[in-house]
């Protein structure tokens, strides 16, 4: 479960948020999460969608940890909360269509897949959909077998039939929570799961056609990327848990429904860095991300920097007074900061109290493919990155998160005529051309967002080294 609204705005009638499922079993803070997406809920109903995963149901609960978190973090009130939560998990929506064109679902389908039935059922009979609506006894069997995700032996059931869903009602709910897409034709059962079944591109083809639907985004499936896109593109599988088995070992993903209701990923991976620290370390870390952010804003600005600094370096020594150097740092960046505290962390400063001025920009710099181009182009471009995501999306008229060589050279137009730089065509086409990471003749906006991230440098440029900004 992944959201990041100061990416992509709160929730509203015009940035609906769907979550897909699977809130809990998913680490230590599951309660937390849920607190998080119900509150949210409560705040924007109509903007906020929750989907019910097959980890929502309490005999998962019981099996893979979400259970003994409650029981652990609230050992008077734990087992009210469990029956609360279990109630809850049974009214969660199964499935959410949007714009009577995607069919949102934390599984799949199957070839009897009947949405009319899916909407009229009441789908809150089903507190487990492990538990099939039939008399079972301590073993559970279904189809002459012991079911993989059946409930473990001596399980006692005391739900009565009257109390549940009827079994094609069951077996609709059970497919959509547990299926999976696989490249072979038809529908089979899903043998690894235990429940639900794969379904082939003809199954998606034909359940689509049949309620004029153009495609199905599902989650219930980790992969490396965080997604994958099948079925001629008709299924989209979004997972956005990275490092679901350990650290590193894959991407979390979300996806965005554009214009049109095209696709458009992202993609993040969560790291230790990220995760809550002790206090200390916590401070560090916000004054190193400020000195970061500051840093960006100077080299966005290095070429006039360098010229004020140049101006007051009377003897070409390289050297500036601090006093000096934070006289040009506030004329240039226009920010009212404590720049003389500041100087020690920007730059070195030698015995005798100066500052090299050169080495502000030694351990930053913007990364490949686009470090060996004009520098007052690369300059120019990161410091109005924000309006040129602006005309990124105005010039992709398609929305289809593409832009070709020639629309990227009308977005520089687009964007000269706004800010009046003058800067030669042929070294916008030698940026595009670096861009385009792929090379398939058209630039997505993580290319071009790549394209201009500046990282920290492992070892230190040699201080005459400036070409490469």
């Amino acid at each position: 479960m992944y959201i990041n609204t100061r990416k992509n705005g709160l929730p509203s009638e015009s940035n609906s948020y769907i979550f897909n499922g699977d809130f809990v079993d998913r680490g230590k803070n599951s309660i937390e999460i849920l607190m998080i997406l119900f509150v949210s809920f409560l705040v924007y109903p109509n903007s906020l969608h929750l989907n019910r995963g097959n980890h929502e149901d309490f005999l998962m609960n019981m099996r893979y940890g979400f259970t003994k978190e409650i029981l652990h973090k609230y050992k008077l009130h734990g087992k009210k909360i469990l029956q609360l939560l279990e109630e809850l998990f049974a009214w969660l929506p199964i499935g959410t269509i949007v714009d009577n064109e995607v069919l949102v679902i934390h599984g799949g389908i199957s070839e009897s897949t009947d949405l009319n039935l899916l909407y009229s059922i009441k789908r809150n009979k089903m507190k487990s959909v492990l538990m099939p609506p039939t008399p079972v006894d301590d073993n559970y069997v279904t189809d002459g077998k012991k079911n993989k995700i059946g409930m473990a032996r001596g399980t006692k059931v005391t739900t009565s039939f009257s109390e549940q869903l009827a079994k094609h009602e069951w077996e609709q709910v059970i497919d959509l929570l547990w299926s999976d897409p696989r490249s072979k034709r038809g529908c089979y059962p899903n043998t690894c799961r235990g429940g639900g079944c794969y379904f082939g591109p003809d199954i998606t083809s034909k359940i689509l056609n049949k309620y004029q639907l153009k495609m199905i985004v599902r989650s219930h499936e980790c992969k490396p990327e965080g997604y994958e896109v099948c079925h001629d593109g008709k299924v989209i599988t979004v997972f956005s848990a990275s490092n679901y088995y350990e650290e590193g070992s894959n991407r979390g993903a979300y996806v965005k429904l554009d214009f049109g209701l095209v696709p458009r990923f992202f993609q993040y991976q969560v790291t230790k860095a990220t995760c809550l620290r002790p206090l200390y370390q916590r401070v560090h870390t916000i004054e190193t991300s400020a000195i970061r952010i500051l840093k960006e804003r100077m080299i966005s600005r290095k070429s006039d920097l360098i010229n004020a600094f140049q101006l007051q370096d009377c003897n070409k020594s390289g050297k500036l007074s601090v006093s000096q150097w934070a006289s040009s740092m506030e004329n240039v960046l226009g920010l009212n900061l404590p720049w003389r505290f500041l100087s020690s962390h920007l730059g070195t400063i030698d015995k005798d109290g100066n500052i090299d001025y050169m080495s502000c920009f030694d351990d930053m710099h913007i990364q490949k493919p686009v470090q060996e181009v004009q520098s007052a182009l690369i300059e120019t471009l990161y410091r109005y990155r924000p309006d040129l995501q602006i005309i990124f999306n105005v010039i992709d008229s398609d929305h289809s998160g593409l832009i070709s060589m020639e629309e990227f050279q009308s977005m520089w137009n687009l964007f000269n005529s706004h800010y009046n730089i003058c800067i030669d065509n042929s070294q916008v086409d030698e940026l595009a051309r670096r861009m385009d990471l792929n090379k398939d003749g058209s630039i997505d906006f993580n290319e071009f967002l790549k394209a201009f991230y500046v990282v920290h440098k492992l070892d230190h440029l040699n201080k005459s080294d400036t070409k490469n900004m």
